[in-house]
């Protein structure tokens, strides 16, 4: 399509809005509010340093076209107002929320953006320095942090406008559920796994004495003189008898970097990252979040518990643990079925990419597939997109077993997950650092290299990209109009 053409189509389809605005209508899909710039199908792109004193800027773009710019050309290019961040680096994606929330690397911002206004709707307050993983609940009422360089796990309290830094030496990952119920904590280097709880009135004063008053699985409760909130421990003391025997069966973690929750909210994922991660075994660990709800006098049970093990694992099962040998570094839920990905050792002591697919009514995993390689242990990208496919991104794929055997390599590979088949590996273009899907469009957008790409997800092919580049360093990408907050690479 030239650019005249182009320009009389989407000058039409601005006409119809108008005209249905004119009757009285000015929302879209589920009801959506029709946005100041128009358009209906936007893709955020997080940009570092676009140039002058800048160090970082949010922009859209007309995901339906794939330009940056308005039908009639008198707007060259959507941005977010008011965004200030310093190296946006991730974007959690809330499509259904009409939010988004940008963190910065460059100053340990997070940003919250209004995607019905396409302004900011401020910066979220007491986060304890620059954050290695964050994230907002969906009801927008707690924030959680891992501060690696702070020592601390932050609880930020938006209802009662508190803070509570949790001391946790070394913690680097976060997972919070999509209910926003359960949060855990992660200590590189470690073999446990950590989770929050606010406290009633009546466990407040008990706790107030400092650690001698408080239940063996805490590790620290703030403020110590009147906590709100604690940090326990999932492998707690707590399950040892009289005699120094588990009741149940014992909590055993494999360098844990991430969970991922089932579709029904049950059922923790905890994500044994083993060897890449300087462990020895990788795997999946199964866990009921019920005794890990942060919220008050929600909690039933505790952990472990023979019961709660019982209901977790496959029936008849003696553990709860499903080795992974081709790697967990990273994984996503599609109603019964689990799609994990990590780096495999090979005999040369290069890592390789490897996708597993877990059938969770079983808790079977098929065989290992071969896919991009990546950095041990890094954050991975991985989206379901349109015609069965799922992306994954990594990074340092120039690193890994294919590049040091001279093979053709890239940190982008489509996977059929109606055949389990890799249908296309990506020529190394640079980092994937950003996947958003398109639904309904059959595309997907990438951060790769710093630049914006653009993928056909019925074969992979590229989509010419030339109006959707940016000045800067793209690093991730989001689609503000998805169907479902599911659209979103790192939640």
């Amino acid at each position: 399509m030239n650019k005249k053409s182009f320009s009389m189509s989407a000058a039409g389809a601005l006409v119809l809005a108008a005209a249905l605005a004119g009757c009285g209508s000015t929302t879209f899909f589920a009801g959506r509010n029709l946005p100041p710039s128009g358009l209906t199908n936007r893709v955020l792109i997080a940009i570092q340093n676009p140039g002058g004193g800048a160090r970082g800027a949010l922009q859209f773009v007309d995901a339906f076209y794939d330009v940056r710019h308005s039908a009639d050309d008198k707007v060259y290019s959507f941005s977010i107002s008011g965004f200030s961040g310093a190296l946006p680096t991730t974007i959690q994606n809330m499509p259904e929320e009409q939010l988004g929330a940008v963190y910065g690397s460059g100053d340990g911002s997070l940003t919250l953006i209004n995607y019905a206004k396409e302004t900011t709707g401020g910066n979220t307050s007491g986060l304890n320095g620059l954050s290695s993983s964050v994230f907002l609940t969906r009801n927008q009422s707690y924030v959680f942090a891992a501060s690696q360089s702070s020592h601390v796990f932050t609880v930020v309290d938006r209802g009662n406008s508190g803070s509570y830094p949790l001391s946790l030496p070394g913690v680097y990952r976060t997972s919070t559920n999509p209910g926003g119920s359960v949060a855990l904590a992660f200590v590189q280097n470690s073999n446990f796994a950590y989770y929050p709880r606010k406290l009633t009135a009546a466990q407040s004063v008990n706790f107030s004495g400092g650690p001698s008053t408080w239940p063996k699985a805490v590790v620290d409760c703030e403020p110590q003189n009147a906590p709100g909130w604690c940090l326990f421990q999932a492998q707690s003391p707590d399950s040892v008898d009289a005699t120094g025997n588990y009741y149940g069966a014992p909590l055993t973690f494999d360098r844990p970097v991430k969970a991922v929750f089932s579709d029904d909210g049950s059922k923790a994922y905890i994500l044994n990252c083993g060897p890449e991660c300087g462990g020895t075994t990788a795997s999946i660990s199964i866990l009921p979040i019920a005794p890990m709800i942060y919220l008050t006098g929600q909690q039933s049970g505790k952990l472990p518990t023979t019961a709660a093990l019982s209901a977790a694992c496959t029936a008849g099962s003696t553990s709860c643990t499903l080795p992974i040998p081709g790697g967990a570094s990273n994984a996503l839920v599609d109603t019964s079925t689990l799609y994990v990905v990590g780096q495999r050792q090979m005999p040369d002591r290069f890592f390789a990419g490897r996708l597993t697919v877990v059938n969770l009514s079983s808790n079977t995993a098929s065989s290992a597939v071969s896919i991009s390689d990546g950095q041990p242990g890094a954050v991975s990208r991985m989206i379901l997109a349109d015609d069965n496919t799922l992306w994954v991104g990594m990074i340092k794929c120039n690193n890994g077993e294919r590049a040091n055997n001279n093979q053709a390599y890239g940190c982008l590979t489509m996977y059929d997950t109606s055949t389990n088949t890799v249908k296309l590996l990506e020529p190394y273009v640079g980092d994937a650092t950003g996947i958003a899907a398109v639904t309904g469009l059959h595309k997907i957008y990438t951060a790769e290299g710093g630049q914006v790409y653009i993928h056909k997800t019925t074969d992979g092919s590229s989509i010419d990209n030339q109006y959707v580049t940016v000045t800067g360093t793209a690093w991730d990408v989001a689609y503000m109009d998805g169907l479902s907050d599911g659209d979103n690479t790192v939640y």
